[in-house]
Protein backbone atom coordinates (compact mmCIF):
# COMPACT_ATOMS: atom_id res chain seq x y z
CA UNK A 1 0.00 0.00 0.00
CA UNK A 2 1.17 3.23 -0.35
CA UNK A 3 1.88 6.10 1.70
CA UNK A 4 1.26 9.69 1.79
CA UNK A 5 0.93 12.33 4.40
CA UNK A 6 -2.65 13.99 4.74
CA UNK A 7 -1.44 17.27 4.67
CA UNK A 8 0.19 16.57 0.97
CA UNK A 9 -3.06 15.73 0.23
CA UNK A 10 -4.59 19.17 1.17
CA UNK A 11 -2.04 20.47 -0.85
CA UNK A 12 -3.28 18.76 -4.23
CA UNK A 13 -6.57 19.12 -3.30
CA UNK A 14 -6.38 22.80 -2.90
CA UNK A 15 -4.90 23.53 -5.80
CA UNK A 16 -7.24 21.72 -8.07
CA UNK A 17 -10.17 23.66 -6.43
CA UNK A 18 -8.50 27.12 -6.44
CA UNK A 19 -8.20 26.08 -10.43
CA UNK A 20 -11.91 25.40 -10.28
CA UNK A 21 -13.52 27.87 -8.33
CA UNK A 22 -12.60 31.62 -8.95
CA UNK A 23 -13.80 32.58 -5.50
CA UNK A 24 -11.57 30.21 -3.58
CA UNK A 25 -9.10 32.28 -1.90
CA UNK A 26 -6.08 30.68 0.03
CA UNK A 27 -4.02 32.54 3.13
CA UNK A 28 -1.47 30.88 5.19
CA UNK A 29 0.77 32.27 8.36
CA UNK A 30 4.47 32.02 6.72
CA UNK A 31 4.25 28.48 6.50
CA UNK A 32 3.09 27.45 3.37
CA UNK A 33 5.55 24.87 2.27
CA UNK A 34 5.17 23.05 4.95
CA UNK A 35 1.35 23.12 5.12
CA UNK A 36 1.40 22.40 1.41
CA UNK A 37 -1.08 25.20 1.04
CA UNK A 38 1.89 26.93 -1.53
CA UNK A 39 0.75 24.30 -4.43
CA UNK A 40 -2.34 26.76 -4.48
CA UNK A 41 -0.29 29.47 -5.20
CA UNK A 42 1.33 27.73 -7.93
CA UNK A 43 -1.99 27.69 -9.71
CA UNK A 44 -3.49 30.60 -8.83
CA UNK A 45 -0.82 33.14 -7.06
CA UNK A 46 -3.35 35.71 -7.63
CA UNK A 47 -5.70 34.04 -4.46
CA UNK A 48 -2.71 33.39 -2.09
CA UNK A 49 -1.49 35.51 0.38
CA UNK A 50 1.13 34.98 2.95
CA UNK A 51 -0.17 37.12 6.25
CA UNK A 52 3.26 36.35 7.85
CA UNK A 53 3.67 35.40 11.06
CA UNK A 54 0.47 36.66 12.68
CA UNK A 55 -2.21 33.62 12.90
CA UNK A 56 -4.72 35.79 14.62
CA UNK A 57 -4.49 38.49 12.08
CA UNK A 58 -5.21 35.63 9.70
CA UNK A 59 -8.11 34.45 10.48
CA UNK A 60 -9.77 38.32 10.68
CA UNK A 61 -8.46 38.56 7.14
CA UNK A 62 -10.18 35.75 6.28
CA UNK A 63 -13.02 36.55 8.01
CA UNK A 64 -13.01 39.83 6.21
CA UNK A 65 -12.93 38.23 3.02
CA UNK A 66 -15.35 35.93 3.73
CA UNK A 67 -17.99 38.67 3.77
CA UNK A 68 -17.37 39.55 0.43
CA UNK A 69 -18.68 36.48 -1.07
CA UNK A 70 -15.44 34.22 -1.19
CA UNK A 71 -14.72 30.56 0.24
CA UNK A 72 -11.40 31.31 2.47
CA UNK A 73 -9.36 28.52 3.30
CA UNK A 74 -6.61 28.89 5.79
CA UNK A 75 -3.96 27.08 7.34
CA UNK A 76 -0.86 27.39 9.93
CA UNK A 77 0.18 24.31 12.10
CA UNK A 78 -2.47 23.31 14.10
CA UNK A 79 -0.77 24.30 17.39
CA UNK A 80 -1.24 28.25 15.92
CA UNK A 81 -4.35 28.20 14.25
CA UNK A 82 -6.41 27.22 16.80
CA UNK A 83 -4.47 27.82 20.19
CA UNK A 84 -3.64 31.63 19.33
CA UNK A 85 -6.79 32.14 17.28
CA UNK A 86 -9.36 31.19 19.56
CA UNK A 87 -10.79 34.26 19.83
CA UNK A 88 -10.57 35.07 16.31
CA UNK A 89 -12.42 32.17 15.00
CA UNK A 90 -15.11 32.10 17.41
CA UNK A 91 -15.67 35.95 17.16
CA UNK A 92 -14.61 36.76 13.86
CA UNK A 93 -15.90 33.40 12.29
CA UNK A 94 -18.10 31.28 14.02
CA UNK A 95 -20.61 33.87 15.89
CA UNK A 96 -21.60 35.67 12.43
CA UNK A 97 -21.20 31.64 10.19
CA UNK A 98 -18.76 32.97 7.75
CA UNK A 99 -17.39 30.60 5.05
CA UNK A 100 -13.84 29.84 6.14
CA UNK A 101 -11.71 26.23 6.34
CA UNK A 102 -9.12 26.10 8.63
CA UNK A 103 -7.22 23.14 7.52
CA UNK A 104 -4.86 23.16 10.10
CA UNK A 105 -1.33 20.36 9.61
CA UNK A 106 1.00 19.40 12.33
CA UNK A 107 -1.36 17.95 14.50
CA UNK A 108 -1.11 15.66 17.14
CA UNK A 109 2.03 13.80 18.55
CA UNK A 110 3.74 13.09 15.25
CA UNK A 111 4.93 16.68 14.82
CA UNK A 112 7.84 14.71 16.19
CA UNK A 113 10.68 16.32 17.11
CA UNK A 114 9.24 20.00 17.22
CA UNK A 115 8.32 19.16 20.80
CA UNK A 116 5.51 20.01 23.04
CA UNK A 117 5.39 23.56 21.76
CA UNK A 118 4.02 22.02 18.49
CA UNK A 119 1.89 19.82 19.53
CA UNK A 120 -1.46 20.37 19.36
CA UNK A 121 -3.35 17.55 21.86
CA UNK A 122 -6.29 20.28 22.39
CA UNK A 123 -7.51 21.53 19.10
CA UNK A 124 -10.52 19.12 18.66
CA UNK A 125 -11.72 19.98 21.88
CA UNK A 126 -11.69 23.72 20.99
CA UNK A 127 -12.83 23.52 17.85
CA UNK A 128 -15.93 21.46 18.29
CA UNK A 129 -17.08 23.33 21.74
CA UNK A 130 -17.38 26.15 19.12
CA UNK A 131 -21.41 26.72 17.97
CA UNK A 132 -21.52 26.95 13.77
CA UNK A 133 -18.32 24.97 13.53
CA UNK A 134 -17.85 21.51 11.36
CA UNK A 135 -15.07 19.61 12.35
CA UNK A 136 -12.94 16.88 10.54
CA UNK A 137 -10.31 14.38 10.86
CA UNK A 138 -9.15 12.52 8.23
CA UNK A 139 -7.04 9.38 8.04
CA UNK A 140 -5.66 8.98 4.95
CA UNK A 141 -4.68 11.42 1.37
CA UNK A 142 -7.81 9.56 -0.20
CA UNK A 143 -10.31 10.80 2.60
CA UNK A 144 -8.34 14.24 2.95
CA UNK A 145 -9.24 15.10 -0.40
CA UNK A 146 -12.44 14.25 -0.27
CA UNK A 147 -13.03 15.98 2.65
CA UNK A 148 -11.26 19.29 1.12
CA UNK A 149 -13.84 18.98 -1.61
CA UNK A 150 -16.93 18.78 0.81
CA UNK A 151 -15.94 21.61 3.06
CA UNK A 152 -15.30 24.02 -0.02
CA UNK A 153 -18.99 23.25 -0.63
CA UNK A 154 -20.53 23.29 3.47
CA UNK A 155 -21.56 27.33 3.89
CA UNK A 156 -20.14 27.76 6.96
CA UNK A 157 -17.28 27.25 9.00
CA UNK A 158 -15.22 24.13 8.92
CA UNK A 159 -11.72 23.09 10.79
CA UNK A 160 -9.73 20.28 9.00
CA UNK A 161 -7.17 18.20 11.17
CA UNK A 162 -4.19 17.10 9.20
CA UNK A 163 -0.39 15.60 9.71
CA UNK A 164 2.51 15.74 9.45
CA UNK A 165 4.17 12.05 8.37
CA UNK A 166 3.35 9.94 5.54
CA UNK A 167 0.36 7.50 6.42
CA UNK A 168 -0.90 4.29 4.23
CA UNK A 169 -3.76 4.11 2.58
CA UNK A 170 -6.89 3.00 4.36
CA UNK A 171 -9.32 3.51 1.50
CA UNK A 172 -9.70 2.77 -2.10
CA UNK A 173 -10.22 4.88 -5.24
CA UNK A 174 -14.22 4.42 -5.36
CA UNK A 175 -14.30 5.71 -1.55
CA UNK A 176 -17.56 7.44 -1.16
CA UNK A 177 -16.94 9.86 1.38
CA UNK A 178 -20.43 11.39 3.20
CA UNK A 179 -20.19 14.40 5.89
CA UNK A 180 -21.40 13.09 8.94
CA UNK A 181 -21.20 9.50 8.31
CA UNK A 182 -18.86 7.20 10.30
CA UNK A 183 -17.51 4.21 8.66
CA UNK A 184 -17.57 0.41 9.42
CA UNK A 185 -13.97 -0.79 8.10
CA UNK A 186 -14.38 -3.92 9.71
CA UNK A 187 -16.59 -6.15 11.42
CA UNK A 188 -16.35 -7.89 14.77
CA UNK A 189 -18.36 -8.96 17.49
CA UNK A 190 -16.17 -8.70 20.74
CA UNK A 191 -15.85 -5.23 20.95
CA UNK A 192 -15.45 -2.17 18.40
CA UNK A 193 -12.75 0.23 18.18
CA UNK A 194 -13.63 3.74 16.62
CA UNK A 195 -10.72 5.81 15.92
CA UNK A 196 -9.98 8.66 13.69
CA UNK A 197 -6.91 10.47 11.84
CA UNK A 198 -3.94 8.70 12.44
CA UNK A 199 -5.07 6.33 15.02
CA UNK A 200 -7.17 4.73 12.33
CA UNK A 201 -4.34 2.66 11.28
CA UNK A 202 -3.11 1.54 14.25
CA UNK A 203 -6.48 0.90 15.25
CA UNK A 204 -7.07 -1.31 12.22
CA UNK A 205 -3.77 -2.78 12.65
CA UNK A 206 -4.48 -4.13 16.20
CA UNK A 207 -8.11 -6.01 14.87
CA UNK A 208 -5.70 -8.00 12.77
CA UNK A 209 -3.68 -8.93 16.22
CA UNK A 210 -6.31 -9.57 17.84
CA UNK A 211 -7.83 -11.71 15.38
CA UNK A 212 -4.60 -13.99 15.63
CA UNK A 213 -6.06 -14.72 19.51
CA UNK A 214 -9.36 -15.44 18.05
CA UNK A 215 -10.98 -12.01 19.34
CA UNK A 216 -13.27 -10.00 16.90
CA UNK A 217 -12.59 -6.82 16.41
CA UNK A 218 -15.19 -4.04 14.50
CA UNK A 219 -13.47 -1.14 13.42
CA UNK A 220 -15.05 2.23 12.88
CA UNK A 221 -13.41 5.24 11.27
CA UNK A 222 -15.13 8.83 12.41
CA UNK A 223 -14.03 10.82 9.95
CA UNK A 224 -16.68 13.65 11.12
CA UNK A 225 -15.90 14.58 14.88
CA UNK A 226 -18.69 17.17 14.48
CA UNK A 227 -21.68 16.69 13.63
CA UNK A 228 -20.95 12.82 14.58
CA UNK A 229 -22.36 10.15 13.38
CA UNK A 230 -24.38 8.83 16.20
CA UNK A 231 -26.33 5.63 14.62
CA UNK A 232 -22.82 4.30 13.51
CA UNK A 233 -21.83 4.28 17.43
CA UNK A 234 -25.24 3.28 19.13
CA UNK A 235 -25.39 -0.07 16.21
CA UNK A 236 -21.96 -0.82 17.62
CA UNK A 237 -22.73 -0.60 21.26
CA UNK A 238 -25.80 -3.08 20.91
CA UNK A 239 -23.78 -5.49 19.11
CA UNK A 240 -20.45 -5.71 20.59
CA UNK A 241 -19.62 -5.67 24.64
CA UNK A 242 -17.96 -2.49 24.71
CA UNK A 243 -15.91 0.33 22.57
CA UNK A 244 -12.16 1.48 22.60
CA UNK A 245 -11.94 5.05 21.14
CA UNK A 246 -8.45 5.93 19.31
CA UNK A 247 -7.13 9.33 18.96
CA UNK A 248 -4.10 11.18 18.53
CA UNK A 249 -5.34 13.88 21.38
CA UNK A 250 -6.21 14.91 25.05
CA UNK A 251 -8.62 11.83 26.01
CA UNK A 252 -10.36 15.22 27.45
CA UNK A 253 -12.59 16.89 24.77
CA UNK A 254 -11.91 14.92 21.81
CA UNK A 255 -13.39 11.55 20.14
CA UNK A 256 -13.41 9.64 22.84
CA UNK A 257 -15.57 12.48 24.78
CA UNK A 258 -17.91 12.70 22.12
CA UNK A 259 -18.16 9.21 21.88
CA UNK A 260 -19.06 8.67 25.95
CA UNK A 261 -21.51 11.85 25.28
CA UNK A 262 -23.53 9.92 22.62
CA UNK A 263 -23.91 6.38 24.36
CA UNK A 264 -24.51 8.02 27.93
CA UNK A 265 -27.60 9.13 26.71
CA UNK A 266 -28.62 7.12 24.08
CA UNK A 267 -27.23 3.14 24.73
CA UNK A 268 -25.41 3.32 28.24
CA UNK A 269 -22.10 1.19 27.30
CA UNK A 270 -18.57 0.67 28.38
CA UNK A 271 -16.24 3.10 26.76
CA UNK A 272 -12.12 2.90 27.07
CA UNK A 273 -10.69 6.15 25.58
CA UNK A 274 -6.57 5.20 23.96
CA UNK A 275 -5.69 8.66 23.80
CA UNK A 276 -3.36 11.03 25.57
CA UNK A 277 -3.44 11.11 29.09
CA UNK A 278 -3.62 14.89 29.81
CA UNK A 279 -0.02 15.61 29.42
CA UNK A 280 1.79 17.66 27.15
CA UNK A 281 4.36 15.79 24.43
CA UNK A 282 7.92 15.71 24.13
CA UNK A 283 10.26 15.50 21.15
CA UNK A 284 11.02 12.37 19.18
CA UNK A 285 10.44 10.76 16.26
CA UNK A 286 6.21 10.38 15.32
CA UNK A 287 6.36 6.20 16.27
CA UNK A 288 8.56 6.78 18.95
CA UNK A 289 6.28 9.48 20.65
CA UNK A 290 2.93 6.87 19.34
CA UNK A 291 4.64 4.38 21.64
CA UNK A 292 5.44 6.21 24.48
CA UNK A 293 2.21 7.52 24.90
CA UNK A 294 0.16 4.21 24.60
CA UNK A 295 -1.16 4.80 21.33
CA UNK A 296 0.38 2.03 19.33
CA UNK A 297 -1.53 -1.04 17.51
CA UNK A 298 -0.12 -3.03 20.67
CA UNK A 299 -1.29 -0.49 23.06
CA UNK A 300 -4.54 -0.73 21.69
CA UNK A 301 -4.41 -4.47 22.13
CA UNK A 302 -2.91 -4.56 25.74
CA UNK A 303 -6.05 -2.31 26.67
CA UNK A 304 -8.33 -4.65 24.65
CA UNK A 305 -7.25 -8.01 26.34
CA UNK A 306 -7.59 -6.57 30.00
CA UNK A 307 -10.89 -5.21 29.46
CA UNK A 308 -12.24 -8.58 28.03
CA UNK A 309 -10.68 -10.18 31.15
Amino acid sequence: MSKRATRDAYGTAIARLVEQNKNIIVLDADLSKSTKSAEAKKTAPDRHFNLGIAEANMMGVAAGLATCGNTVFASSFAMFATGRCFDQIRNSICYPNLNVKICATHSGLTVGEDGASHQTVEDLALMRAVPNMKVFCPCDARETEKIIEAVANIDGPCYVRLGRPAVEDVYQEDYDFQVGRGVQLRDGKDLTLVATGFETGQALEAAKLLEEDGISARVVNIHTIKPLDQDILIKAAKETSFLVTCEEHNIYGGLGSAVAEVLSEHCPTRVIRVGIKDTFGESGTPMQLIEKYGLSAKDIVKVVKEHLK
